[in-house]
């Protein structure tokens, strides 16, 4: 089920928003919710490639499990 929402944007934002919509042909709510989705999703989210380096990464590994029994053990300590 779709949900509304109100979204409060100032002049200037309603102008830039409102033109990039437009050169992309879409209603306003359809950019905002594309454009938003698209930044959770390479912001939240690993790309493959990157995740293949990582893994790759013997020693990162090592220390990922290190970290991840101590943190289990509540071990260590927080850094802010």
């Amino acid at each position: 089920m779709n949900k509304v929402i109100t979204l409060r944007l100032s002049e200037e934002e309603y102008k830039i928003i409102s033109a990039a919509a437009r050169s992309e042909r879409r209603p306003i709510s359809n950019f905002i919710t594309a454009k938003v989705m698209q930044e959770i999703e390479e912001s939240y989210y690993i790309d493959p490639i990157e995740m293949d380096q990582i893994r790759s990464d013997q020693e990162l590994e090592r220390k990922l499990k290190i970290g991840h029994s101590q943190a289990r053990e509540k071990k260590g300590r927080f850094v802010e």
